[in-house]
């Protein structure tokens, strides 16, 4: 994919690739989708700011207008919050987006796409998406997964959305070839919660040991995957996970009566979660995110300093 035709660099982003400095990827779903206005302008703002107080410069990805920017200025970042037209663009989207002139926020699947294709090596997100739980009825799984089984990037997240069937993602990661890196634990977090119960079978500690992992990756020339550093929320910023449970029970209870299907489903678990935990779910989920922005920047830091 040519940078110059399809690509538009922020001048930032363009100078710290060609000086080898540190850039971190940042989707732009959460701005424009994730949370309510004006508050993720604020939010888009800290998590920018972030990535610069580690040494690294941030990198947040939509496509206006027909255009796919890699790093936005103010007035873009702006757009992308306040505008209620904004599409949600997953890498399926891209081109006809492109051809249609059409504007949108990248989902996981585009903005590790289209970082690749940038030369960036680390993201951060929230949390992933999966394998949906009622696949056996429906055979739905986020489009996630078969983009990280083909892009060589670090994506570090706080596990996978835990309204989604956990179990059955890990083992379709694995199937795919992804690995997973526990952060400081032995357990994959689970979101907005610090743990999903389920083994993870490698764990890291340092983001120095991330970029070694990577440094390996390439040296073998193993297949172009994502990497997965999977880092949990803090115990005390998490969700209660019994208030988690009993919510998200009454959320699948509902879902099942009301006939709701598809591609419609996560998006209802998540937004009764929210009304239904009081905002918790979404202050632990915001969270989340700053921890693996954080961590991810460091990371970026870490794999520009290899020698």
């Amino acid at each position: 994919m040519p940078h110059d035709t399809l690509l538009h660099l922020s001048e930032e982003v363009q100078d710290a690739l060609a000086e080898d400095r540190p850039v971190v990827a940042l989707e732009s779903t959460l701005i424009a989708h994730g949370l309510p206005r004006p508050r993720n302008l604020r939010v888009a703002e800290e998590l920018e700011g972030l990535v610069r107080a580690a040494g690294a410069v941030p990198a947040t990805i939509a496509v206006l207008d027909g255009r796919i920017h890699v790093g936005l200025d103010k007035a873009r970042l702006e757009r992308v919050a306040q505008d209620p037209e904004l599409r949600k663009l997953g890498h399926r989207d891209l081109a006809p987006a492109l051809v249609a002139g059409a504007s949108g926020a990248t989902t996981v699947s585009a903005t590790a796409f289209l970082a690749e294709h940038a030369d960036i090596r680390v993201f951060a997100t929230g949390g992933l998406g999966g394998v949906h739980r009622a696949w056996a009825r429906d055979q739905d799984e986020s489009a996630d997964l078969r983009l990280l089984a083909q892009a060589r990037i670090t994506v570090v997240c706080a596990g996978v959305k835990s309204v989604l069937d956990v179990p059955a993602t890990l083992q379709r990661l694995e199937t795919l070839g992804v690995t997973v890196l526990g952060y400081g634990t032995r357990e994959f977090p689970g979101f907005c919660l610090s743990s999903s119960g389920l083994p993870v079978d490698w764990t890291v500690h340092t983001p120095e040991e991330v970029a070694a992992v990577m440094r390996a990756k390439d040296t073998l020339d193993a297949p172009d995957t994502a990497l997965i550093v999977a880092n949990p929320v803090a115990e005390s910023l998490q969700l209660d996970p019994a208030l988690h449970d009993r919510v998200l029970a009454d959320a699948l209870d509902e879902c099942h009566e009301r006939g709701i299907t598809g591609q419609a489903v996560t998006p209802f678990l998540l937004d009764h979660l929210m009304r239904h935990t009081g905002g918790s779910s979404l202050e632990a989920n915001v969270a989340a995110v700053r921890g693996n922005v954080r961590l991810a920047a460091q990371i970026a830091v870490a794999w520009t300093a290899r020698t």
